[in-house]
């Protein structure tokens, strides 16, 4: 799946100082927390700990999963369930829009777990969620997180119809690694899925991938290049970090000097927006990545 699922919390041991982060503090933060309690909101920030969910609230921008909780996929970074996925609930996309406006946020970042068992495999919620936000949030602004869909073009199409300001699939990782962190998924499959939603005049394009996988230097300088060749505006680069003693161990901790390696080498590439850094997620600045 696309999303930012991997625990924000490294193993209790070896645990660089540059992982630390402090608790998400602030007005706007404290106020938003208590909305997302008291109406019990689903936001990937919280479900998945993020560690800049107090910056981005504080900006009004919160990232919210749709389609349920339980992926058809076992990727194995992911800490999301895998198995069989719930019927798809059809008032969803007005609980999102509805949750938005309680939050009164600007800038939503929409993600979604796999949903190979559905025949549009989940497109059709996807698009009627962007319509649901943009008709109670006509001046909030978008980014829908997308999956593969298995590169089926009529179900991309669903997205492209309805125009987010921003559309992102996660690379995740480098070529050689992807059948081994990506089970289900396809290196090329997903830059073909990036050119294509280019292709088609979305605005902006994004992917992000995640390091101490044990990919090489050369192998993440790489996948920078197939980015830009498939036209993608914004990539982030974070830390992989294990939600389980289940999922792929960390060969890695990459340090603050490296990630500032690859965001100026991203920034050379032509890159509109490159963010680098151990903490850095999917949604990370995203409100500045629509401009």
């Amino acid at each position: 799946m696309n999303t930012e699922t991997a625990s924000v919390f490294p193993p209790r041991e070896a645990k660089p100082k540059w992982l630390r982060v402090k608790l998400p503090t602030g007005k706007k933060y404290t106020e938003l927390r208590g909305l997302v309690d008291k109406y019990k909101l689903n936001t990937i920030c919280t479900s998945g700990s993020c560690p800049n969910m107090g910056e981005c609230w504080g900006e009004g921008t919160a990232t919210f999963m749709i389609l349920g909780n339980i992926c058809t996929r076992s990727c194995g970074f992911c800490g999301v369930k895998t198995g069989r996925p719930e019927d798809v609930d059809w008032e969803e996309p007005e609980k999102v829009a509805r949750s938005i406006k309680l939050m009164n946020i600007k800038h939503a970042v929409i993600t979604s777990v796999d949903r190979d068992d559905l025949k549009d495999m989940g497109s059709i919620i996807w698009a009627e969620t962007v319509k649901a936000i943009r008709r109670m949030n006509p001046h909030t602004t978008l980014e829908t997180l997308i999956p593969d869909f298995q590169g089926v073009e009529k179900n991309i199409d669903r997205i492209i119809a309805v125009a987010p300001e921003v559309v992102s699939h996660n690379m995740e990782t480098v070529r050689r690694l992807t059948r081994e962190v990506r089970i289900q998924a396809k290196y090329d499959r997903s830059l073909e899925v990036l050119r294509y939603l280019k292709e088609q005049g979305i605005n902006r394009t994004k992917s992000g991938i995640m390091l101490g996988l044990g990919e090489t230097e050369e192998e993440v300088i790489q996948t920078l290049h197939d980015l830009k060749d498939a036209k993608v505006d914004i990539v982030t680069i974070g830390q992989y970090l294990q939600p389980s003693k289940k999922h792929l161990p960390v060969k890695e901790f990459i340090t603050p000097e490296q990630f500032e390696k690859y965001e100026k080498i991203g920034k050379e590439l032509g890159f509109r927006h490159v963010e680098s850094g151990a903490l850095v997620r999917s949604s990370y600045h995203a409100e500045k990545h629509i401009h």
